[in-house]
């Protein structure tokens, strides 16, 4: 049960209404089922089970029977900011899609000698728009103070008055348009190292990515990537004698600061045109089996990865939804500096339509994906969520006593129709509860099983 220690009133009193409700037991069982969701989706409907061979209903469901007369079922959000339980089975799927891309994963015929593979995790960081207030790691900002790792004036602007706030934005919303670039020219780089033609290189070896996008403090976007080279056919083909992650480093460094790899926007209205290149600070670190403590290892990137795909702009004090007018921001309390780069936004819009810079204003003009991946990197998040569903339904079989039937002598008719989302206050307090008490069990038993694991290599 939640704690009414920090409950106004109000909130309270609909926790008492909500569990000394009747059907408050299988409403709690329902949010379980959903991991804890902050915001469910609401359904009215019936399902019927039938055999057949026989035409005989073997099972007939309704929400007519269920509180409030409705299905509650997770919303899918993949921002922590959202909804904390779905975002933490989204960051879990993010981190099996990358992990099965360094490390094999057979279940999505992903062999184990991808570990083989030449691969690198690397960090492209968007160029300077001005001075902003940091932490060195020798001495002090160039404000003259040490910043503590948590003041809110980390990544704002030294002087707001000349800081490119538009510069910031239109770099964003660039940065996929970037990224293909890079992309494209990598691959040049890798074939002249290799002496081949573009052609040569697509028959004997395929670069093959995962990356994710991440806001710096000073609401700049950047990208960490897990670059890999495979043979031909992707990683189930062992790469070339001549791919090496020394070569692979040596091209993405190439092909980062050459000049194809740069986007620009032309001059429009007051503004100048702008050609757009990847930051100085680009770092690329081989990706290693198991380190000794100082390699970054394959369970490592793929946390570092899985952690920033359920993050967004929000990060850099931001708003996590669309925003209709400027006058939201500071009415919401968005921060200084956040607020001047949402108003260049809405500044910037009508000189570059196309840009849809108002439309990703909260998101400080990027309008790219997240995170993704090249077509044979890994599996995908759609396999990861069937594989969850078929799980689920194999568990329903078994719950209706159906385990033992062929699935196509069984016929599912059903019909849905949505109801609303979300929770009333009282709600929303007790499904964090139950979410808390979700991840706490996760917790335990992830330590439990990391304490097992420890005693048996103890014993090897």
């Amino acid at each position: 049960m939640t704690s009414d220690l920090m409950m106004d009133p109000a909130t309270l009193a609909d926790v008492l209404r909500v569990a000394g409700s009747p059907g408050f037991d299988r409403w709690q069982d329902q949010i379980r089922r959903t991991g804890g969701c902050a915001n469910p989706i609401h359904l009215t409907g019936w399902a019927l089970t039938k055999d057949r061979t026989t035409g005989k209903t073997l099972r007939h469901y309704s929400t007519e029977h269920e509180p409030g007369g409705r299905l509650r079922i997770a919303c899918g959000n993949r921002r922590a900011s959202r909804c904390p339980a779905c975002a933490w089975t989204y960051a879990g799927d993010t981190y099996h899609l990358i992990r099965a891309g360094l490390a094999g994963d057979d279940r999505y015929d992903i062999p184990s000698t991808v570990r083989e593979c030449p691969r690198v995790f690397a960090t492209f960081t968007a160029p300077s728009f001005g001075p902003v207030h940091n932490r060195p790691a020798h001495g002090h900002c160039r404000c003259g103070i040490q910043h503590a790792d948590d003041d809110p004036a980390l990544g704002t602007a030294l002087d707001p008055v000349t800081y490119d706030y538009a510069g910031a934005v239109l770099f964003n919303n660039h940065a996929g348009e970037l990224w293909h670039r890079f992309a494209k020219r990598l691959r040049r780089e890798i074939a002249a190292r290799a002496g081949l033609t573009q052609r040569e290189l697509a028959d004997t070896c395929r670069v093959s990515y995962g990356k994710v996008a991440e806001f710096q403090k000073r609401g700049a976007v950047h990208f960490h990537a897990i670059i890999r080279l495979d043979g031909p056919d992707g990683p189930e083909d062992p790469p070339p004698s001549w791919a090496t992650t020394a070569l692979l480093d040596d091209a993405i460094r190439a092909a980062a600061v050459h000049p194809y790899a740069t986007v620009t926007a032309p001059a429009a209205g007051d503004q100048p045109a702008r050609t757009f290149r990847w930051g100085r600070q680009l770092d690329v670190r081989p990706v290693k089996a198991f380190g000794d403590g100082t390699d970054l290892t394959e369970q490592a990137v793929a946390s570092y990865v899985a952690k920033y795909a359920t993050k967004a702009a929000e990060s850099t004090g931001t708003l996590d939804r669309p925003i209709g007018n400027r006058e939201a921001a500071t009415l919401l309390g968005v921060p200084d500096h956040a607020r001047r780069l949402i108003d260049a936004c809405f500044d910037l819009d009508p000189l570059y339509p196309d840009r849809r810079l108002r439309a990703w204003a909260h998101m400080l003009g990027f309008r790219g994906h997240f995170s993704s991946k090249s077509r044979r990197y890994s599996t995908t998040l759609g396999e990861l969520r069937q594989t969850r569903a078929n799980y689920r339904a194999l568990q329903e079989r078994q719950e209706l006593g159906l385990d033992d039937r062929e699935p196509e002598t069984v016929l599912v008719l059903a019909s849905w129709q949505y109801a609303g989302h979300g929770h009333t206050p009282g709600e929303s307090a007790l499904a964090a509860s139950i979410a808390r008490d979700l991840q706490l069990n996760r917790e335990t038993a992830r330590e439990a099983l990391r304490g097992e694991l420890a005693m048996e290599g103890a014993h090897l």
